[in-house]
């Protein structure tokens, strides 16, 4: 305000002087040159005092621009396809997974059977006496559910790092008759709590606007109680390449491909073998979603995910029914695919939900049916 009062001090009696100059009144000079002893007289020295107290300089005010506007793309929409763009973001998932006959194959979700333990008198060839997964029963199946915390932090559009702290629940669903429970091989109860950890980071090698290509490298922590199926006993790494492309305005097609590889684990059956119990796993995915609504506030986008892994090596325990004759068989060069299909819900720029249900489609599978909810807070 005070600077606003000052520039009309100093242009009026310009403006003025200027208007009497040009209309060649000799009779107005005195009033002009009073006007421009009165602009001097305004107008600040040339020679500031050098002892007078500074005034800071007022910084010319700049928008702060709206929350909006730090989010370029509205975010990921797939549920199961890893999350390829890289920013800060802090989630929650639940799963609810049913009928999983091999949870041992590969050691991809928890440790080889301890069941292998006792059959030193029954196969000597497949037994082992470190095995530690879970036992000594065999369960013809189990159902599964999985808490999943995890808080990623974004310092750079293009780096960000992770940690996820899965809670597991177990529920046996039968037992195999054979080996006989007269043998020590006893059904085991409902199991429950920490699994194995996880932590990674991701590296965006292409951010733009509509397009994410991400590396993405994460590391899993034997944390969980192998004996009691929350974990694989064992350390293992999975990078993926994961995209992120929008194809217009209203549909988005990311993607996933990559590599569950164990360190160490179990021995293989034979013990004696060169192979271990444990093996790598290939796995990719594909999802288109489309917006299906786009208001003010909210936007809801269907999601279609198919998803798939093809087992490398490493072995599942045998089901067994009448007879002892083997124990585990190779799981190598199995095929597994999932149909995912779910709903992202989007609240603002921060908040979005997820619920889905997966279906198995081929014959070897990991469970026959998941369903899953997820909540995620982007910042």
């Amino acid at each position: 305000m005070n600077r606003a009062i000052l520039v009309l001090m100093i242009l009026f009696p310009i403006a003025l002087a200027a208007q009497e100059k040009d209309s060649g009144s000799m009779k107005n000079q005195p009033e002009t040159a009073a006007a421009q002893a009165d602009l001097s007289a305004d107008l600040p020295s040339s020679d500031p005092d050098p002892n007078a107290p500074q005034q800071p300089k007022a910084k010319p005010s700049q928008p702060t621009p709206p929350p909006e506007a730090k989010r370029k793309i509205p975010g990921s929409m797939v549920g199961y396809i890893d999350n390829p763009i890289v920013e800060s973001q802090i989630r929650i998932r639940f799963d609810d997974a049913f009928e999983d006959q091999f949870p041992d194959r590969s050691e991809f979700f928890y440790a080889k059977c301890s069941c292998y333990r006792g059959l030193q008198n029954i196969i000597p060839a497949a037994y082992d006496p470190n095995a530690s997964g879970p036992g000594l029963g065999v369960p013809n199946s189990i159902n599964f559910q999985q808490l999943y915390m995890n808080v990623e932090y974004s310092p750079h559009r293009r780096f960000s790092a992770f940690v996820e702290v899965p809670i597991r629940w177990l529920q046996p669903q039968g037992f195999q008759s054979v080996p006989p429970p007269s043998l020590g091989f006893l059904p085991f109860s409902n199991q429950s709590g920490l699994s194995d950890v996880t932590a990674g980071f991701k590296f965006a090698a292409m951010a733009s606007e509509g397009t994410y290509l991400t590396f993405q490298f994460k590391s899993y922590f034997p944390s969980g109680d192998a004996s009691k199926g929350l974990g694989t006993n064992h350390y293992s790494v999975e990078p993926s390449l994961l995209v992120y492309h929008s194809l217009s305005d209203r549909w988005t097609l990311e993607g996933q491909m990559g590599d569950w590889h164990p360190i160490g684990g179990s021995a293989g059956v034979p013990i004696t073998g060169s192979e271990g119990f444990a093996g790598d796993v290939f796995f990719y995915g594909i999802g288109p979603s489309y917006k299906l609504y786009r208001g003010n506030h909210v936007g809801v986008a269907p999601v279609v995910e198919l998803f798939g892994w093809h087992v490398l090596g490493g072995f599942q325990t045998q089901p067994v029914t009448g007879t002892t004759d083997g124990a585990a068989s190779e799981a190598s060069g199995m095929n597994i695919v999932n149909l995912k299909v779910g709903v992202r819900t989007s609240i603002g720029f921060h908040n979005s939900f997820y619920a889905g249900f997966g279906q198995a489609l081929t014959h070897d599978d990991w469970y026959k049916h998941i369903v899953r909810l997820e909540y995620r807070y982007s910042f």
